[in-house]
């Protein structure tokens, strides 16, 4: 199977905040399933990301515009049960 192909084999929802979580909000935010779909799309290599916590600093969404990212944490615990975890 080709690497552009990769989709995921089954899907699941967040219940509690972590790091992998914060990040997972972040491309959801803008628009994809996860860094790994990211980096299909945007044919990137690297994702911005901040040097101190190691969260998601910028994303370009599908439309080319930017999304910025805070250093600190973005996704609220009331948000965390709409963020899905993808397997593959």
């Amino acid at each position: 199977m080709a690497s552009s192909d990769v989709k995921p084999k089954s899907i699941s929802r967040a219940k509690k905040w972590s790091e992998a979580i914060e990040n997972l909000y972040r491309f959801q935010q803008a628009g994809y399933r996860d860094e790994t779909e990211y980096r299909q799309v945007k044919q990137v290599s690297m994702v911005d990301r901040w040097p101190e916590t190691g969260y998601v600093k910028k994303l370009q969404r599908r439309d080319n515009t930017f999304y910025y990212y805070n250093k600190q944490r973005e996704c609220d615990d009331k948000e965390v049960h709409k963020v899905k975890i993808y397997a593959y």
